[in-house]
């Protein structure tokens, strides 16, 4: 069965795009609400993951940030910060009928360590895909610059504002085996990223994890991700108390690899045991 993916907006200090595909026999589960990572949108889980998770059972849930996606505040983008971004998370989840089990990506996922830090409402679990660590993004900035120096000068290049290349695109996002075809699909839905955002994941406002809930959680890392390299996601699964778990074969960007069910997966797996 196909399940249908819904938009609706959320009201708040912007609009907030919030696209959801809901299995009407959810069975009491928890809701799932993903958080994408930078220069993207909700629509990169609606690509796979929404309706897989639903026909599993599940009510699906997908937010864009403000200034991301089809959410409102594009035109003031580089004036939100990750704070901005956890309130977002915030309107998110009150507006599920029950707190959610939420999956954070890349800069989402730190996102995510953040509402955790503020304490204002107890999750049943949360995974971190790729995450940003809790101490940020300088480790992998240097080691970009140090021993990736084509594909650091791209990044730098997109967080400007203007566009990288297909192939820095692959070679950031997507494993070896990725096909040309996925690459150019997702070129075009690439936008820019907050550079207040940028600067608060970089050293500026990174979590305090003393403050932060200890909730049931999950670290997944992948074994050719550019970005966050599979020991700093290690890493950040020591600090934040969290299982570990390695996607073998994958890049940054598992929710659309080729391989992108595995990775779902992985997640379903471990939600199941955590939350059952």
């Amino acid at each position: 069965m196909t399940f249908a993916i819904e938009r609706r907006h959320l009201p708040g200090e912007e609009p907030l795009e919030l696209l959801s595909c809901v299995n009407g026999s959810g069975g009491g589960r928890a809701p799932l609400l993903f958080v994408h990572g930078a220069y993207v949108g909700a629509w990169c889980w609606a690509e796979y993951f929404l309706p897989w998770f639903a026909e599993r059972g599940y009510e699906a849930h997908a937010l864009s940030f403000r200034g991301h996606g089809k959410s409102g505040g594009h035109d003031r983008l580089h004036g939100f910060g990750l704070g901005d971004y956890v309130d977002d998370l915030e309107v998110a989840i009150q507006a599920l009928p029950r707190p959610p089990v939420v999956i954070g990506h890349s800069m989402g996922a730190l996102v995510v360590q953040k509402y955790l830090e503020r304490g204002t409402g107890t999750l049943p679990a949360v995974v971190h895909v790729c995450p940003v660590p809790p101490f940020g993004l300088l480790p992998s900035t240097f080691h970009l610059a140090f021993f990736r120096p084509g594909l650091f000068s791209e990044i730098n290049a997109l967080a400007s504002g203007h566009r990288a290349s297909r192939t820095a695109l692959a070679e950031a996002l997507f494993s070896r085996s990725v096909e040309s075809e996925r690459i150019d699909r997702f070129y075009g839905r690439m936008q820019r990223e907050s550079q207040r955002a940028l600067m608060d994941m970089t050293i500026w406002n990174l979590p305090q994890l003393w403050r932060m809930q200890r909730v049931p959680a999950l670290v997944l890392g992948a074994e050719h991700d550019a970005l966050i390299a599979p020991s700093l996601a290690q890493s950040a699964a020591s600090l934040l108390g969290a299982k570990y778990g390695l996607l073998d074969g994958m890049g940054h960007a598992v929710m659309l690899e080729t391989a992108w069910e595995r990775a779902a997966g992985a997640v379903l797996e471990w939600i199941e045991r955590a939350t059952m």
